[in-house]
């Protein structure tokens, strides 16, 4: 088995609604997201490859054009839009469009983030 990923970046606002009184989260602020969505499959010949990585270009487009630059608190699905949130956001849309999607992983900074794999994984 081998595991391939492609790595997306968007620019965005949100809050935490859900966060303590007093938080700093709960205060308006943005990110320079990085997204990356790995597959993982076997090594299929004569290409060598798990997967041509313009197809998962192709299936993120529509999702990064729903998330760059805009407050994702508005974008349905996301009105607590914590990295958790949004890494299954993404992973839930494009599990019916990318065979052997095994993980999303968000950084909201060079240091934060979460990976997501899936419901029971």
């Amino acid at each position: 088995m081998t595991e391939i990923y492609r790595d997306f970046r968007f620019e965005a606002a949100h809050r935490l609604p859900s966060v303590p009184a007093g938080h700093k989260c709960a205060r308006l602020h943005g990110h320079s997201f990085r997204c990356r969505v790995s597959v993982r499959g076997e090594v299929v010949l004569p290409q060598e490859w798990v997967m041509d990585f313009a197809d998962i270009k192709a299936a993120f487009a529509p999702l990064l054009e729903l998330l760059d630059h805009v407050y994702l608190n508005d974008v349905p699905g996301l009105e607590n839009p914590t990295a958790e949130a949004i890494a299954r956001w993404i992973y839930e849309r494009l599990q019916p469009q990318l065979s052997g999607l095994c993980a999303v992983e968000i950084a909201e900074t060079c240091t934060s983030g979460c990976i997501y794999r899936g419901r029971g994984t």
